[in-house]
This record gives C-alpha cells, structure tokens and sequence, in this order.
C-alpha cells in the first residue's frame, strides 16, 4: 500500500532515498500537477524526475519527464518450445554460446551500432514503409535524425537486452527491452530544449530547469505531441523488428520453422505521455519509468540481467492513475556500481546463464538494483502475477 511522503506525492518504494524523495517532493509542486505524482516500487533517481514516476498534468507536458528514450519498453514472445526442447538441442551438440553469437548477429548492439542494410529480413521494408508514411502524414520533422531507418532493428546498450526465458511450465519466452533509440532521443532533446527556452521567455520560475513544460494551447505543445507518437510508433517497431530477428535466429538454432513456434506476444511501453480522462477532466499522464496497468491490461516487469521478469495483469488502482513499475530500478549508479562490484563478482551473480562476460557489464550486475521479489510485493497492489521468468540466456550491448 502506498504512504503519503509529501502533501502530493505517494510513495509505493520500500527502498528510496532521499534525493528521490526530494526530486518527486519537488515536482509535484508545479501548479498543473494534478492530484498528486505517484512513485513506483522501481522509483529511483532521474533527470528532471525520478525513474519510476507517474505523472498526471492538466493542459501541460513537461517534455524532459517522459524522458529522452521516449516509448521504451518491453516486448514478449511466448513459444510453444519447452525446456526439454532445448536440453536435447544441447545434448545433440549445439551450444547456448552459439545461440547468443546468432542474435548478436542479427539485431546490432550498442550505441551508434546500425544496420548496413535493409533488405536482409523480408519484414524490415513494411515497418520502414509504415513509419515514413506516418512522418509524412503528421508532418513530423525527421531532419535532425537521416539514420533512422539504418536503427530500425538494433538495441542499443546500457539496461537494453534480449533474453530467453523458461517459465514455470517450462515453456519458452523471448524477451526484449528497448526503445526509440537516436531518433527518439534528438526528438526529445529537440523539444527539451524548445520547452526551457519558452519558460525563460515567459520568466517562469523553476526550481529545476527540467521541469520546463509546453502549454497545451500552444504550438509547440502539439508538435511536441505528433513527434512524441512518431517516436512511440518506432519504438514499438523497433521491439517488433529485433522480437522476429531474435524468433528467427532461435528457431534456426532449434532446427523449427519460425512461422510455428510463436504462440502469443506482448508489448508494453514504460516512457511516454498520453491523453486520458480521470474523474470527467480531461489530463495527460505521463509514465517515466512506469507501465499501464489498467484493469486486465498485461505488462512486462523484468528484473536486472541475472534475475527473474514478470508478466503481469493490471488491477486498475486508481491511486497510482493504473500504472505499475517498470523494472528492478536502480540502487546504485553505474559510477558507484563499477567502485562496488568487480568481474568476478558479476560472474557470480551469473551462473547458469549464458552471457558476454566482459567489464563492460560490471555497472549492470544484479547487485546495482533493487530486489526485484521487494519490488514485485510492493506492486501486490497493482499487478497479478501471470508469470514468472527465468533467463537461460542474456544478450546486451555495451
């Protein structure tokens, strides 16, 4: 259940510090904050407002909240593979570490890493086709970005990865975090930026220059909001891209036609605003760090590399707008994990799981998180559990 922390702020964390606190304390005093921010188990420290925030505003968006990686996510595919599937795959002589060098070869890691080609993947064209048609359509100025289509399909680094899961059934799950990648990030800093220049025009006072909003009735606002979608849109493509190049690579791994092991998918986003109508007025919530979890809507909650994700099934709490946490949420930065953990230390942490070893992941160790079993029972009032997943692969960029 949640505490109240400050006159407009309620609090789901069991573990949260001070500077969360204080970031959230704060925000919540801009006038067009409706009700009251809401933190999430996950909530942790952030640029302009804590990771794990839910935000409900009235005739304003505060562009820097919903972040710079707008419409990250998560997306799923359930197969119809189970653990017993992959044992004999392994005990006919294929490796895991074989399966991790196909995906990295299918879907580019890390930043600035793109794809030198369109045509490797019959579905890559379509999306591409979709999303220059909704650009031209909304009138959505992609100048600032002429790579997108060649980032369409890759990852990126830090928290991003795909993994390969069993459930408890011991079915097979492929799992996947990302978001709008570079296109998505000019997008926001574009109208980060935009936002704070109006506000010091307008002699705004802030206590963070973070905080700078765009007025609905105004331009600006607007086409903040059709690049804001566009860039929702391609996140969602991107996750589908890598999700079908990730299917692909597993099942030829496998030695099973790809177009018959998918049995359900999932997407889920956890950056972004939207429009929405609470108690008949009309707001825009913003989820940083937060997912939909309306009544019967599934979500996707993963934990850090090394521990277990969740499918979830939302209760609709009013208290927290419907929303739930998005991940684990960090304990640590990455400066202070990599002073903390060591190589060895990250090797432990994952054991029994195939991964690129290296200390490059080191700021990404378990141990740089929070709990996520705390988190999920500070959510016990927002999600069901569906599903509980257990990675037997891990694939991340640097």
């Amino acid at each position: 259940m949640p505490k109240k922390i400050a006159p407009k702020v309620l609090n789901w964390a069991s573990i949260i510090d001070d500077d969360t606190v204080d970031q959230a304390r704060s925000l919540a005093e801009l006038p067009f904050i409706h009700q009251h921010v809401a933190l999430m188990p996950d909530a942790h420290l952030g640029k302009g407002s804590s990771v794990g925030t839910v935000i409900p505003t009235r005739g304003a968006v505060i562009p820097a909240a919903v972040g710079v990686d707008i419409g990250c996510g998560c997306s799923v595919i359930r197969t119809n593979v189970h653990k017993e599937d992959v044992d004999a795959n392994l005990v006919s002589g294929h490796t895991l570490a074989e399966l991790r060098e196909a995906v990295e070869d299918a879907i580019p890691m890390s930043a600035g890493n793109y794809n030198p080609r369109f045509d490797r993947y019959e579905f890559t064209a379509k999306r591409i086709a979709a999303l220059e048609t909704m650009a031209a359509d909304s009138e959505v100025d992609l100048s600032h970005s002429p790579r997108w289509r060649e980032q369409l399909g890759t990852l990126g680094g830090g928290n991003h990865f795909t993994e390969a899961c069993f459930c408890k059934d011991d079915q097979v799950w492929l799992t996947l975090h990302s978001g709008s990648r570079g296109v998505g990030n000019k997008i926001a800093q574009k109208h980060i930026k935009i936002a704070q220049q109006m506000c010091e025009k307008w002699f705004v006072p802030l206590t963070d220059r973070d905080h700078a909003y765009l007025p609905e009735d105004t331009d600006e606002f607007w086409r903040y909001i059709k690049d804001l979608r566009w860039a929702q849109a391609f996140a969602l493509a991107n996750r589908g891209e890598m999700l079908d190049r990730f299917r692909l690579a597993f099942a030829e791994w496998m030695g099973l036609d790809p177009d018959q092991i998918e049995t359900d998918r999932i997407e889920s986003h956890h950056n972004y605003t939207e429009q929405t109508t609470m108690g008949g007025k009309t707001l825009w919530l913003t989820r940083k760090g937060a997912v939909d979890a309306s009544p019967g809507k599934r979500g996707i909650i993963p934990g850090s590399m090394g521990t277990r994700s969740y499918i979830t099934e939302g209760k609709g709490n009013a208290a927290s707008f419907h929303s739930a946490p998005h991940g684990a949420g960090r304990m640590f930065s990455r400066t202070e994990a990599r002073k903390r953990f060591t190589l060895d230390d990250l090797e432990q942490s994952m054991a029994g799981i195939e991964y690129r070893h290296g200390k490059e992941w080191i700021d990404e160790i378990p141990a740089a998180y929070k709990a996520i079993d705390v988190v999920m029972e500070d959510a016990s009032d927002l999600v069901t559990i569906l599903h509980e997943l257990r990675q037997f692969l891990n694939v991340k960029g640097q």
